[in-house]
């Protein structure tokens, strides 16, 4: 497993918005996975994703690597930000924005 946490690792912290989610987004494959979809593309965010579902050493690997047990998984600047409960909560609030714009 360290072997996937060493390129989660370099994953996000060598790009600036990380999605890991179940699908794509032009193809999301659960109901919390497109709503962040959703709310990246109505802020006009840049980001890359990972299919999870195309992978299970990686969707172990990124609930390890965050210690949190749900995908989708969205990271900042290298940062873990949450899942979907707090990507909503935070685009209600309009942090979100500000989270990414830094």
């Amino acid at each position: 497993m360290s072997n996937i946490s060493e390129e989660i690792k370099k994953t996000v912290s060598e790009n600036k918005v990380v999605l890991y989610m179940k699908g794509t987004p032009e193809m999301p494959q659960c109901g919390f996975s497109a709503k962040v979809v959703q709310i990246l593309s109505q802020l006009g965010t840049i980001y890359i994703s990972f299919d999870v579902l195309s992978d299970p050493e990686l969707r172990a690997g990124i609930k390890e690597f965050s210690n949190w047990p749900t995908i989708p998984q969205l990271y900042v600047n290298g940062e873990f930000i949450g899942g979907c409960d707090i990507c909503i909560e935070l685009n209600d609030k309009g942090e979100l924005a500000d989270i990414l714009d830094k």
